[in-house]
């Protein structure tokens, strides 16, 4: 069975789809991904700050589109990033149990948290990962960041900031877990680590293929 997939192009985006394809396998033998690859508006838009931004379409808009238009079956994203609703005639038919929830500091390689001789400046678009970073480092000072997690990356290996603040789940997804870092503590935002698949409502197919890998499921039966 072959499944037409849209996600966003970046290299996160792409371990995301190929984690649910993986999860989809454990249950469905033959089932494959057509994918369709594409940048949003939050890809594009480089400028907006996310602290502005509250559960909108800016990372799905366009994947939306293409699903409500019939020019695919299914839309994969990180499950935080879904607009609150939805567009009418969409729905969610999983959300993964997905990967560790937390947040991490990553520092230059030998940095540490006490090894900072001046307040360090952290890069991070939220003001919730902001407190968290101040129950650690409480004289830290603070910068808006954008892009993709090596763009972020190669932002702290030019030495334009001291830290930045990256999902335990996107350095997992990616292969980074090797990084210097420190996981941040209090809570993050509902479903982070967690992947979400869009579908059409009225496509029974993709609901029923898509029930065993859905958490929600698993926790109604327990």
């Amino acid at each position: 069975m072959n499944i037409k997939v849209a996600s966003r192009k970046s290299p996160l985006a792409k371990a995301q789809v190929q984690e649910v394809l993986n999860e989809l396998n454990l249950h469905h033998h033959n089932i494959h991904f057509t994918c369709l690859f594409i940048e949003t508006t939050g890809d594009k838009d480089q400028i907006t700050s996310l602290r502005s931004l509250d559960k909108t379409d800016f990372f799905t808009k366009e994947i939306d589109h293409l699903l409500l238009a019939g020019d695919c079956q299914i839309g994969i994203h990180s499950a935080k990033d879904l607009p609150d609703p939805l567009p009418r005639g969409l729905t969610i038919v999983a959300i993964t149990a997905g990967v560790d929830s937390s947040d991490s500091l990553v520092l230059k390689e030998g940095q540490t948290l006490k090894g900072f001789t001046h307040p360090p400046l952290i890069a991070t678009s939220s003001v919730r990962r902001e407190e968290s970073v101040r129950e650690l480092i409480p004289h830290a000072l603070f910068t808006d960041i954008r892009g993709n997690i090596q763009q972020r990356l190669d932002i702290l290996n030019q030495d334009k900031i001291d830290g930045v603040v990256i999902a335990e789940a996107a350095l997992i997804r990616l292969g980074l877990t090797h990084l210097n870092r420190v996981k941040l503590p209090g809570t993050t935002v509902p479903f982070q680590g967690q992947l979400a698949i869009v579908a059409r409502e009225n496509d029974n197919e993709m609901h029923t293929l898509f029930s065993c890998i859905d958490s929600r499921v698993a926790a109604t039966i327990l």
